[in-house]
């Protein structure tokens, strides 16, 4: 059991550059998302997207567990790590890159969840096993949010 009262699952969220602006807001969302699922997630990033997460949460009511984003990709490439669910943000070949090592290194149930300017793009890139969601948001995280709530969120729902 997971302190939330939950099912001992975990989900890797994996944050890139911070380039685009949704990416800290909704990665916040996706973290309390899970956690009302029972879900524990574990954070992943480079250094300025686990700045931007630690001043977005500074008394870290969502965030409890961040992490270097090598370091875990080094972990669960060495066997030492997994997880149930792996939520990778892609909004650039990088991103599609972090998701196609997971795809190949972990056993988790992966969505790369695309977005910025380019994303039905990028979607068409992605060529290895996972849950694609995309949608085309910048500076409003209103419709990645939406497909979240579509795609991920309903998901979960239904495995209660």
């Amino acid at each position: 059991m997971t302190e939330t009262g939950g099912t001992g699952a975990t989900a890797l969220i994996m944050l890139g550059c911070p380039q685009v602006p949704v990416q800290t807001s909704v990665a916040l969302y996706l973290v309390h998302a899970l956690r009302k699922q029972g879900i524990t997630p574990i954070i992943a990033g480079t250094m300025a997207a686990r700045k931007l997460m630690e001043v977005a949460d500074p008394e870290r009511h969502y965030v409890d567990d961040l992490a270097d984003l090598d370091g875990v990709i080094d972990d669960v490439a060495g066997k030492q790590r997994d997880f149930d669910y792996c939520f990778v943000f892609v909004h650039n070949d990088s991103g599609v890159a972090y998701a196609g090592t997971m795809a190949y290194i972990s056993r988790a149930r992966l969505y790369a969840l695309l977005f910025g300017e380019h994303a039905e793009e990028l979607a068409g890139e992605i060529e290895f096993p996972c849950e694609v969601v995309a949608a085309k948001a910048t500076h409003n995280p209103m419709p990645l949010k939406r497909k979240i709530d579509e795609v991920v969120m309903q998901w979960a729902a239904s495995k209660r």
